[in-house]
């Protein structure tokens, strides 16, 4: 009986690590994971706000990323950019395995305290 037809399963040899091929994440993908990360990271996100919007580049398992996002006014507006740059480059090093290079946060709008107040009934 020829040992192919032995009803026995063959077994696998071993594939050289350059021969497996590679695991690519897509953009939008990272900028989902960067923009849920950029909510995240938000202290006091404003009620009637768009939630954060990410664009992304990969190029050789190294991201560079562009969050745009509203913030309320007054606040610390540089605090908030920083833990969000921070929190993202940690959440899609952690998620995605992929390096960050860099995190350009973009403050698209500011929304007053008081007009949300007023818009509520009070007045200060």
């Amino acid at each position: 009986m020829n040992p192919v037809d032995s009803g026995r399963p063959r077994e696998a040899k071993a594939v050289a690590p350059g021969e497996r091929g590679a695991t690519t994440i897509a953009d939008r993908v990272v900028a989902k994971i960067a923009s849920q990360a950029a909510r995240e990271a938000l202290e006091s996100p404003v009620p009637d706000s768009a939630p954060p919007h990410a664009t992304v580049v990969v190029h050789h398992e190294t991201a560079r990323i562009r969050v745009s996002l509203e913030l309320p006014y007054p606040s610390d507006i540089g605090g908030q950019c920083a833990a969000v740059r921070r929190h993202v480059a940690q959440r899609v090093g952690t998620l995605a395995g992929m390096h960050v290079s860099e995190v350009a946060v973009q403050v698209e709008r500011l929304h007053l305290a008081y007009a949300h107040d007023a818009a509520q009934g009070r007045t200060r």
